[in-house]
């Protein structure tokens, strides 16, 4: 006999029933697998990728923070520089990699700038990395020649604005940090100024210096000699606030141009689908890491602020400078590669 509607009603509610526990127990299986995986990890050593040569800014941190993770987490944190073409081979190392968390990028700002200057790019910093934290950022400095006849920022934009096009700046070369953020600070004051681009930060000063070009936003660490022996004068820093090795200068934003803001950041990624887990766990001792006394101290000696944010700060930091150097590329003219 055919069973009547209310006779099937309490199977199908009994059915339902344990479809929904059974949800449950594999959601909770799920979450009780991937809390284990991060309890065990890490379980042996994990590649800190830079991709750059070793020595600069990059590398130093990423080897500060190696040498406290390895110590804190009980597994070696390997340094390994696979350095070349604008750092986008180490960057697409760390984007095929397993995302287990025991291959990690210590990314610096050039993996955003490289995404906005170039339609070559073999990543999408959004798409294929999960952000675990930003460590550090680093400002440039607006800087002269002394026989420029100015002294604030205010008087450079008012003698760029009686004299335009007479102005040349120089850059370690196009794309870089120091070109783009005074492209920013060019558009911001309504100025206009011709770039100078050059093989890296040391020719780029040596001929600021020698006053062939009149100006540069070069990073604090490359400027600050010049600036104590008064060859170079500092108008403004790049970032939110004053550095501590220069007290008395301003920030741009203080000093003529409120909102203006450019740093030079460093940061550990991670590649897309790392389980949440793990990448939470290595961003609380990446945390922990940088907030020891040895650690605040050695990034303060090379002129870096130390930072340490959540991985969901990260990711919204890294969004935000998408979107600013896009703009920046697109009202300065310069050309996608």
């Amino acid at each position: 006999m055919r069973a009547t509607l209310p006779a099937l009603l309490p199977r199908r509610h009994t059915l339902r029933t344990a479809a929904a526990l059974l949800a449950m127990l594999l959601g909770g299986s799920a979450f009780a697998q991937q809390q284990g995986a991060a309890g065990q990890y890490p379980s042996r050593p994990v590649r800190i990728i830079v991709p750059s040569s070793p020595g600069g800014g990059t590398d130093i941190l990423a080897r500060l923070l190696a040498k406290k993770l390895s110590d804190s987490l009980g597994q070696p944190f390997i340094v390994e520089n696979r350095a070349g073409a604008g750092q986008a081979l180490g960057i697409d190392v760390v984007s095929h990699a397993t995302p287990d968390g025991y291959t990690l990028l210590m990314a610096a700002s050039a993996i955003v700038l490289n995404q906005v200057l170039s339609k070559k790019t073999s990543y999408d910093t959004v798409r294929d990395f999960a952000p675990v934290s930003l460590v550090s950022t680093v400002s440039n400095v607006l800087v002269v020649n002394p026989a420029l006849p100015v002294k604030t920022e205010r008087e450079l934009i008012a003698y760029a604005q009686s004299h335009p096009g007479t102005l040349n700046y120089s850059s370690a070369g196009n794309g870089t940090s120091p070109h783009l953020s005074m492209e920013l600070f060019r558009s911001m004051a309504g100025i206009t100024m011709t770039h100078v681009p050059y093989k890296g930060s040391g020719p780029a000063t040596v001929d600021l210096v020698s006053g062939h070009v009149q100006l540069s936003m070069p990073n604090i660490l490359t400027a600050m000699p010049h600036i104590k022996a008064g060859t170079l004068r500092a108008l403004g820093v790049t970032g939110p606030r004053r550095a501590d090795a220069l007290p008395d200068v301003p920030t741009i934003a203080q000093a003529g141009l409120p909102g203006y803001e450019s740093v030079q950041w460093y940061g550990v990624l991670a590649p897309a689908g790392t389980p949440a887990a793990v990448v939470n766990k290595l961003q609380a001792e990446i945390v922990r890491a940088i907030q020891s006394p040895e650690v605040q101290a050695s990034m303060a000696s090379e002129g870096a602020d130390p930072v340490g944010s959540s991985a969901d700060e990260f990711a919204t930091f890294i969004r935000g400078e998408i979107a600013k150097w896009a703009q920046v590329v697109k009202t300065a003219g310069i050309q996608q590669e």
